[in-house]
């Protein structure tokens, strides 16, 4: 018997496969599956990717384990983020126009589908390769890239001279989060779970740094701040954290909720909001219709991009394993142990 999601023959006759990565059901990282399952096409506004890299990230273990689902109409597949080469245009997609065109190497923002050979991909939501890094390095930089320039400079607006605290300062989207804010000259503090962490952080720019399980982070940032407070919070953790982001916000404070690792219900102490005159903002970048997502990409080429190219802001990868390896990699990011980013190759 094919593995689940495998195509059979008959399917084989009928339509091209290519391998991808399955979810056999939701549960731990064994239930990810390689299997053989029908090619996509390029749809109207879109591209077709040979994947050379995806990029692993929280929300394909939570979606692994069945608390995270696709939007409908998606594929079923996790990987929210990939590097390659545009192998087809969608039937209205001008090069000219779009500015992109077969052979063309690029990494991409995904709704889902990046554990696998090839992917559809709406052609605003590529990015040319960045001078300087390689092609699989780059497949650890759009997902990441676009979640903190959306929410810690579209929304929360950091400002050069303010204190960004960012929860779980070591992993992909906090190494991302220092080098960006550092460059636009904000002060950064960071909580990390060791030693070798929160080195890592500093080297990339972070000047407070709170070990969570020995300190509370909320007296640290007080007392790095002189009593004030962090300006911006950026919160992978969630319902956890909740009423201490809150205590650690300074006046006119911003919280932002982008992960829900510590739970999804919480307690708001609406009169402590109240009384900082803060705002806690909740967002996800996956499900937002295909516009904003547009948006945000021009973004981060326009803001974000430059920095790459220049050497001042890079991927920071952990570790690369074959697409087949994807349980690996799940267990990697589970175990905390990582520094950055965890990559998945198809050898292309």
């Amino acid at each position: 018997m094919p593995p689940s999601g495998a195509a059979t023959p008959a399917a084989r006759d009928k339509f091209v496969v290519m391998m991808a990565v399955t979810i056999r059901e939701p549960g731990d990282a064994d239930v990810l599956v390689p299997a053989d399952v029908p090619d996509p096409e390029a749809g109207p506004g879109e591209v077709l990717l040979e994947v050379v890299a995806a990029g692993v990230n929280r929300a394909d273990v939570m979606q692994r384990m069945g608390f995270y689902d696709p939007p409908p109409g998606s594929s079923p597949y996790p990987g929210l983020e990939v590097s390659g080469r545009v192998i087809a245009l969608g039937p209205d997609v001008d090069p000219a126009q779009a500015g992109v065109d077969v052979g063309d190497e690029v990494c991409a923002l995904l709704v889902g589908g990046g554990y696998a050979q090839r992917v559809a991909v709406p052609v605003g939501q590529l990015l040319p390769v960045p001078d300087g890094v390689s092609l699989v390095e780059a497949a650890a930089l759009p997902e990441v890239a676009c979640t903190v320039w959306s929410n810690v400079f579209m929304t929360a607006g950091l400002q050069p001279g303010e204190v960004l605290l960012v929860h779980g300062g070591s992993s992909g989207i906090g190494t991302m989060a220092i080098q960006l804010a550092r460059e636009f000259g904000a002060r950064i503090a960071v909580t990390a779970g060791s030693a070798a962490k929160l080195d890592a952080c500093r080297d990339l720019g972070a000047q407070i740094l709170i070990d969570y399980k020995n300190d509370d982070f909320v007296d640290e940032i007080k007392d790095a701040t002189d009593g004030r407070g962090a300006d911006v919070v950026l919160d992978v953790v969630g319902a956890k954290y909740l009423p201490r982001n809150v205590a650690a916000l300074a006046p006119n404070g911003r919280l932002l909720v982008i992960g829900m690792q510590g739970g999804r219900k919480g307690e708001l102490d609406l009169g402590a909001l109240l009384a900082k005159r803060a705002s806690v903002t909740a967002t996800s970048l996956r499900a937002r219709p295909p516009a904003e997502k547009a948006e945000i990409v021009a973004a981060v080429r326009e803001h974000v991009w430059p920095l790459v190219a220049a050497g001042r802001v890079r991927p920071i990868v952990q570790e690369t394993l074959p697409l087949e390896q994807a349980s690996r990699a799940h267990e990697i990011l589970e175990a905390s142990q990582h520094i950055g980013k965890v990559l998945l190759t198809t050898g292309a």
